[in-house]
């Protein structure tokens, strides 16, 4: 994993995304999933890409329920895109490159 992309747990939850002053993107995965091993390295490169601008996160569902849970999430991968604490975006499923991108653009 690349070192922009920080892990978070239903703890640091609150904190890393919620009040983040930058916008906010989860990658809700676990580790049987083969479409979230396929979308990892996209995030990854975007992690690079937005750098500065948007902060990049990864949650294994397996091993945190409460916030997934809270947030609906009933299909990995979904990535969520939070901007003042408020979920702005959400995709689910492994999708390309350009439409995380087009995502990501229109709240940044």
């Amino acid at each position: 994993m690349a070192a922009k992309v920080h892990v978070v747990t239903d703890q640091s939850f609150e904190a890393e995304v919620i009040q983040s002053p930058e916008p906010a993107l989860v990658d809700f995965w676990a580790v049987w999933c083969g479409p979230c091993r396929m979308i990892a390295p996209i995030v990854e490169e975007l992690s690079g890409e937005y750098d500065g601008r948007v902060k990049f996160t990864k949650m294994n569902v397996d091993e945190n329920m409460q916030t997934p849970g809270r947030y609906g999430i009933r299909g990995i991968p979904t990535l969520l895109l939070f901007k003042g604490g408020k979920v702005v975006k959400e995709i689910v499923g492994a999708v390309p490159k350009s439409q995380i991108k087009e995502a990501i653009d229109a709240h940044v």
